[in-house]
């Protein structure tokens, strides 16, 4: 594969930058950072937009905000090179850029450690944070939040607050008058707003129709009116310039293309994986398992995570499309697929009502859909085999988020994945693999290795026993 390097203008990057963090989850991060990014935008701004963490939810908003692709930043999934040059490519063109973190500033899963946290992130990127504290019911005790938070990490520049769930201006005023050494920089009123719609995993995804337009400009302009958008732009240029990577290698020419299940079945997908995939010479097509009767004329299949089990009756009735699917595997296809893909790539799906829907039986399992969180959490892979990914003892970093058990039926089924969850614990064997196919319920990662996307790549690109064709 031949390649050449790419290098960046400028030693260090320096675009101005705000990280939206919360005392904690739950305190108004999402709302607050989409109305802002709105706001930015009615001024003319070109924004980038980021979520630290795993989350595939919150990005959607994000794009529909910012007319852009969101892009994850998780420190112990990419580690820091990954995190900035994931940073510095996405917010080329871009005017200002806009990351929200993730739980509270510091939290992270060590109670010792910023490591995985989006105080790391801030630090990684010299990026001034905005502070959001629910601040109903609450007066002075804001400046002693503010200070707490200021005091506790001093590599961590926090620029301003914004308070939500206020009362009133008068209560935005009292607030202000406060805390004159960490500024309040605005508010959201706990009246008026209407919040994200909800469903079992979250939030409800911002790329379905029942997100009207008209509430992310309603949040665009309560942000207008409730804070000092002239202040918050100020706050944003008083950054740390980031040290950049020399180069990035790209791949000159298309050696194989590969086919993006996406659809609303199918679309937790990393920006940054589709990304490396095509700088390793890959060409993306996306298609719809639920719409689309055939596969479109690919050497790959890379089958995401999403909503399968909402979506079971039109995946099970779409037959034509599952039997190509079948049939791609059958003939040497390279498929590799995660959660909600493993789940369509198995025999059947169990929805929580108890009826059984059939699926695509590459995998010969079924999956069960349950009320309860079955895992969560951040894991590390090593493969016990060669494979589409690469060779053994291939190294990555992922999460799990399921509310589905997976019975396998056969045996014969390779597991070829050493599973360790980041909390400790003993391994366990996961990763299912069939000839050119792995199915995972493991939301990889690549920047934690992009050695993989490049073995994918060149996987996609070998000679299948019986090549799929159709036009």
């Amino acid at each position: 594969m031949s390649q050449h390097g790419a290098h960046f203008d400028r030693p260090s990057f320096n675009i101005p930058r705000l990280l939206v963090a919360g005392t904690a989850s739950g305190v108004g991060k999402t709302t607050f950072l989409v109305g802002l990014v709105c706001a930015l935008r009615s001024r003319g701004l070109k924004v980038a937009v980021f979520k630290c963490g795993p989350d595939y939810l919150d990005p959607t908003y994000h794009t529909r905000a910012a007319g852009a692709p969101s892009h994850n930043l998780d420190g112990w999934m990419m580690g820091r090179d990954a995190v900035v040059e994931t940073f510095v490519r996405a917010t080329q063109g871009k005017d200002v850029a806009v990351i929200e973190g993730v739980m509270g500033l510091f939290d992270s899963a060590s109670a010792s450690s910023d490591e995985g946290s989006t105080a790391e992130i801030a630090k990684w990127l010299g990026a001034p944070v905005l502070l959001v504290i629910d601040a109903k019911g609450m007066a002075r005790s804001v400046a002693a939040v503010a200070r707490g938070f200021a005091e506790f990490d001093p590599q961590v520049q926090i620029g301003g607050l914004i308070c939500n769930r206020v009362g009133s201006q008068s209560h935005l005023q009292l607030l202000r008058d406060a805390s004159p050494h960490s500024p309040v920089l605005g508010a959201m009123p706990k009246s008026g707003i209407e919040s994200f719609p909800e469903r079992h995993l979250g939030l409800r995804t911002a790329s379905e129709g029942s997100i009207p337009e008209a509430l992310f400009a309603s949040w665009g302009e309560t942000v207008n009116q409730w804070c000092d958008l002239d202040a918050i732009i100020k706050v944003a240029g008083q950054t740390t310039p980031v040290a950049v990577l020399n180069h990035e290698d790209i791949c000159d020419a298309t050696v194989c293309s590969i086919g993006i299940a996406y659809d609303d079945a199918f679309h937790f997908y990393y920006d940054d994986n589709l990304r490396r995939l095509e700088r390793a010479g890959a060409r993306l097509v996306r298609f719809s398992p639920i719409r689309d009767k055939h596969l479109p004329a690919v050497t790959g299949l890379y089958i995401g995570g999403g909503y399968p089990e909402v979506h079971a009756s039109e995946l099970a009735t779409n037959e034509s499309m599952r039997n190509e699917v079948r049939e791609f595997a059958g003939n040497g296809g390279v498929i590799y697929a995660e959660c909600g893909g493993l789940m369509y790539l198995c025999s059947t799906l169990r929805t929580e009502d108890g009826a059984a829907w059939r699926m695509c039986d590459v995998l010969p399992g079924e999956t069960t859909m349950s009320d309860r969180l079955q895992a969560l959490g951040y894991v590390e892979v090593e493969t016990t085999g060669d494979s589409i990914l690469g060779g053994i003892g291939t190294h990555f970093r992922g999460h799990q988020f399921r509310y589905s058990n997976l019975e396998m039926g056969s045996a014969d089924v390779n597991r070829i994945y050493s599973l360790t969850r980041r909390r400790g614990g003993r391994a366990t064997a996961e990763g299912f693999a069939i000839n050119r196919v792995i199915g995972s319920y493991v939301h990889a990662h690549w920047g934690s290795n992009p050695q993989i996307p490049e073995a994918f790549v060149r996987a996609c690109a070998e000679p299948q026993t019986s090549n799929h064709t159709r036009q």
